[in-house]
Formats: structure tokens, C-alpha cells, sequence
């Protein structure tokens, strides 16, 4: 009898929030989004057990690896740039997803948030530009390094095409972490977003040239995400692996597909 009432007033308050939402005009709509957009953005980078290791952590690699120890050599220090761009706008996509949303559910802040008359996809929607946020602050901390210490130099077409293949690519592991943050605990979830985050980047060639792993691991790349991406982002310099543009993005939208639809059932497990 009381789940029973449970569940009504739980009906009754998502009727009453689509309700409110439908009546609501496209400019209030907007202004939620924007205020959304804006507390989750200053929520993040006040944030400093997230706001540090996004926006240092890649610089810092790319300062020992391609600077330090890459013995002035602009080719490998270019690669690395490359490499280490899709290693950094992976872990905010990851983080802010997998990590943030977890745990802002394990708190019980996804229910007041869907018990008001905000849209749904106002929580989605202003990760992913927070997400991009902190993905320019990342490319840009390593552009100062590339170009200032590694003797890079790359023209301002190819710069921009390269931060606009690296920002957008991390769409899909975006979704991937949507799909995580509503699956895991909030105790778990930083744990495990990093065993999944960590090697999956070392396999994929984004810390060290897969050229120096074994031959059935430069194969097993293959299988993941982040190496077409990196293999995208190495093109506008010449120094991908081989393979076309259209087959790199195929992969690529065939795993935002797949975890989009993860993402989905995760959702109706959760409202279930």
C-alpha cells in the first residue's frame, strides 16, 4: 500500500514536471539550460579533486615525455601533442560524467532535479559543454608547452582543426561516462572510471608510441576508441598509422551509438 502511494506521488510529480515543462516558452527553457550550464561549470572548476588533474595532468605527461626526455626532437614532441590532446579531453568527458554523476545521485541530488520542472536533458547538455570547457583549458595548456618548450609548430588552420577534431571526439566517451555515472555507486565510480580510463589510453597508443609495445597490443588497438581518435587528431599532421578519415569516424559513431544505447537502458534501469 505504501509502495503503492510511492509510486503514485513519484507519477503524479513527473506528469507535474513534463506539465510545467511543456508550459514552459523556449526562452525560459534557455534560461535554464544557461543556468544549468553555468552552476555545473562553476560547481567543476571549483573543484580542485577535479579542476587539477583535468587541466594539469596532461600537460605535466607531455612536459616529461615530450619535452624532458624527447631530446629536442619537434616530429615526436608534434606526436605527442597529438596523442596527449586525446588523453586529456578523455578524462573530463569521463570524470565529469562517470565520477560527477554518480556521485550527485548517491547523494540524492538527481532526484530534486527531476522532481522539478527542468528539463531532463538540461543535466546532459550542460556536462557536455562543461566537458568541452575544460577540454579547450586542457588543449590550451598543452599548445603553451608544445609551442614554447618542444619547438612545435604547426599553422593556425591546422591548430584549429586539431582542437576541433579532439573537442568534438569526445563526444563518445562522453556517453560512455553518462553510461557510467548511472550505473556505478558514488563510493566506486572515481575508482573504476579510472580502471577503465588509464589503460585504456596506454593501449591505445596516447602515452607511449604504439610502435614500442608488443605486436599483438599495437593490434588490440585496433578494438579501441581513443586510438581512432588519436589517429584522427595525428592525420592534420601527417603522422597517423594509415587507415581513411571516413573509417576512423565510422568506429567511432558505432561506439557513440553503442553508448548512447547503453546510456539508455542505464536510464530506464534507474527510473524502473
Amino acid at each position: 500500500m505504501n509502495n503503492s502511494n510511492t509510486i503514485d506521488v513519484s507519477s503524479n510529480a513527473h506528469l507535474s514536471n513534463h506539465s510545467a515543462a511543456h508550459r514552459m516558452t523556449a526562452k525560459k527553457i534557455a534560461k535554464l539550460f544557461y543556468l544549468e550550464t553555468k552552476f555545473e561549470w562553476l560547481k567543476s572548476i571549483r573543484n580542485p579533486a577535479f579542476a587539477l588533474p583535468a587541466t594539469l595532468f596532461p600537460a605535466i605527461f607531455y612536459l616529461f615525455f615530450g619535452v624532458l626526455m624527447n631530446q629536442h626532437n619537434p616530429q615526436a614532441a608534434t606526436f605527442l601533442l597529438c596523442t596527449y590532446g586525446t588523453f586529456g579531453v578523455i578524462g573530463p568527458a569521463l570524470f565529469s560524467f562517470g565520477a560527477g554523476l554518480a556521485v550527485e545521485r548517491g547523494q540524492g541530488w538527481l532526484d530534486i532535479k527531476d522532481a522539478s520542472p527542468m528539463p531532463a536533458s538540461a543535466q546532459v547538455v550542460s556536462r557536455l559543454f562543461v566537458s568541452m570547457g575544460f577540454s579547450i583549458i586542457v588543449l590550451v595548456t598543452l599548445s603553451l608547452v608544445a609551442f614554447g618548450l618542444a619547438g612545435v609548430s604547426l599553422s593556425l588552420g591546422q591548430v584549429l582543426l586539431l582542437s576541433g577534431i579532439l573537442i568534438i571526439g569526445g563526444l563518445p566517451f562522453c556517453l560512455l561516462g553518462l553510461t557510467l555515472g548511472l550505473l556505478l555507486k558514488a563510493e566506486s565510480a572515481p575508482a573504476v572510471v579510472n580502471v577503465i580510463y588509464l589503460p585504456l589510453s596506454f593501449l591505445s597508443g596516447l602515452w607511449v608510441p604504439l610502435s614500442l609495445l608488443p605486436s599483438y597490443l599495437q593490434s588490440f588497438a585496433q578494438f579501441l576508441p581513443p586510438y581512432h581518435l588519436s589517429q584522427l587528431a595525428l592525420k592534420v599532421v601527417g603522422q597517423d598509422a594509415g587507415g581513411s578519415v571516413v573509417q576512423h569516424l565510422l568506429i567511432l559513431v558505432i561506439f557513440s551509438i553503442l553508448f548512447f544505447a547503453s546510456a539508455i537502458l542505464a536510464m530506464k534501469k534507474k527510473t524502473a
